[in-house]
């Protein structure tokens, strides 16, 4: 598993204001977004792409564009929606999937509850979606879950981590027999007792939609 933290000085500012509890919900949603796009610039250094015979008003020439089939993007509901326009802003042909998933606040499992998917990946390649990066094991089952439905090439986009999450999806994911790349905007320092990112920003989901 490959994992890349970007770093720059944008994705620290807007990290620094989505982690700040005054954050209003609406100034959430637009930095994420913003957020996104930055980290999306990363994800995509290796998207597929093929030739593409020009012209230009001067003469012939040949470019690239996306290969076939197109990436798909999967954010995991109900956070991932927030990084969603971001991502589809710099890949606007890709086609859009979604998982549904949770944690048992008691066992911290993930527990899948919806699933808008494609039933053929084969080819694909998928960057899935996710705020947070906690303990690891929603990303890790999505990833999983992917994979059995054909996708070859996995990469996972999330604001920040901890670096317990980052250490179990390496585990889960390092016999899959697909290339899988992580990234992050940061890693944080720790999970606390209850599965939570320290410092982190609290509930992405809670945070962007303003309902619990």
């Amino acid at each position: 598993m490959d994992v890349h933290v970007a770093d720059h000085p944008l994705i620290a500012h807007k990290l620094t204001y989505l982690r700040d509890k005054r954050t209003d919900s609406p100034t959430f949603r637009r930095l994420a977004e913003e957020l996104m796009t930055l980290l999306a610039y990363e994800a995509t250094r290796d998207v597929r792409v093929e030739p593409f015979e020009i012209e230009t008003p001067v003469a012939a020439t040949t470019g690239i564009k996306l290969s076939n089939p197109k990436p798909l993007i999967v954010p995991i509901l109900r956070a991932g929606l927030g990084m969603l326009e971001g991502m589809v802003a710099l890949l606007p042909s890709a086609e859009v999937g979604f998982l549904g998933m949770q944690r048992n606040e008691e066992t911290l499992e993930p527990v899948t509850y919806a699933n808008r998917l494609p039933d053929d990946l084969t080819g694909r390649q998928v960057f899935v979606l996710d705020p947070m990066l906690a303990t690891g094991g929603s990303m890790a089952d999505a990833i999983k879950y992917l994979v059995q439905r054909g996708a070859d090439d996995i990469t996972a986009v999330c604001l920040l981590a901890a670096p317990e999450g980052v250490e179990h999806l390496r585990q889960e994911t390092e016999s899959l027999g697909v290339p899988v790349k992580v990234v992050l905007g940061t890693i944080d320092e720790k999970l606390n007792e209850k599965g939570y990112i320290v410092p982190g920003l609290g509930d992405a989901g809670d945070r962007l939609y303003g309902v619990v």
